[in-house]
């Protein structure tokens, strides 16, 4: 494996809310692969878009978005060799566009995908908009809102449950790429053995397998925070915490937020009945889903 044209060769598609942003640091501790500096770039789903999304707290996903080729491979300027390079956009797995741009450009590429129970998903990606204070309504009401939120040209992060359909975004990839160049992960596979998934997943991407990275910190934790001025200390800009960035390591920074967050952040329980109004919802995308990938999904369902 080998990047072409300054571009990646291989992506994390996803999904939101699955593991991928520990995926992201975890693979990019390995010494052969070259991850972007910046996660989520999502320039295969924005390319020429204008990021003109206008749901609360949505300039935080215009700043960090990548939206021309130029400034797409700058991100890899630094590259030194390593055969595996790669990026986590966890939209790509969303859009559309996202799988015909990968093949036009990159027809080699090998693809990642971490998916989780679909309820489970939608809570926790309602979660972080609360961790973040940008969401304000309950779960029940956020979901009958979607649809506006939608229709308002909101982030995609606001689609709690219409993310969660997980066959016909993934099929689009298994259109246009050789089964061979697709791995698909379960939430739970990740969470039960992160060190065995990543063995694999060094293994398929041509890297030394042998290689364990640290696994203490889990990433971009979801919750309801305990104190909302601690929370936007710890994720929003702020002239101290920049100044501390700037000196020392970026991974030690990640580290001691990703530490500090964690007694900070509550997780609610979902409502039962909410719960299983959704997972009714996804019967029988999970059915479709299990024959695509040829994984048992029922434990979903229960």
């Amino acid at each position: 494996m080998t990047g072409a044209n300054g571009l990646p060769n291989f992506f994390v598609i996803g999904a939101a809310k699955s593991g991928t942003t520990s995926l992201y640091h975890y693979l990019r501790q390995h010494p052969q692969i070259f991850m972007s500096p910046i996660k989520e770039p999502r320039f295969f789903a924005l390319e020429g878009d204008p990021l003109d999304w206008r749901g609360p707290g949505d300039e935080r996903y215009r700043a960090k978005s990548i939206t021309t080729l130029d400034a797409y491979r700058d991100l890899f300027e630094e590259v030194n060799g390593e055969p595996a390079v790669g990026e986590a956009s966890v939209l790509y797995l969303d859009h559309p566009e996202a799988p015909d741009r990968i093949a036009r450009r990159i027809p080699e590429a090998r693809l990642i995908a971490v998916l989780r129970n679909p309820a489970e998903k939608a809570y926790s990606s309602y979660l972080f908009k609360c961790r973040d204070g940008d969401e304000q309504l309950e779960f029940e009401d956020a979901l009958r809102a979607e649809p506006q939120r939608i229709a308002d040209g909101w982030y995609w992060a606001w689609r709690y449950r219409s993310r969660g359909f997980y066959h016909g975004m993934l099929r689009r990839y298994f259109e246009r790429f050789d089964r061979s160049q697709i791995r698909v992960y379960l939430y739970e596979d990740f969470s039960r053995d992160p060190g065995g998934l990543l063995t694999d997943a060094f293994r398929f991407l041509e890297v030394d397998d042998g290689f364990r990275p640290d696994l203490k910190v889990h990433y971009n934790v979801s919750g309801r925070p305990r104190s909302p001025r601690l929370q936007r200390l710890l994720t929003r800009s702020h002239p101290v915490k920049d100044a501390v960035k700037s000196v020392i390591p970026e991974d030690w920074g990640h580290r001691v937020i990703a530490q500090l967050q964690r007694p900070n952040l509550m997780r609610p329980a979902m409502r039962p009945d909410t719960r299983a109004d959704l997972l009714e919802a996804y019967r029988d995308d999970i059915g479709r889903l299990e024959e695509l990938i040829d994984r048992d999904l029922s434990h979903w369902l229960r």
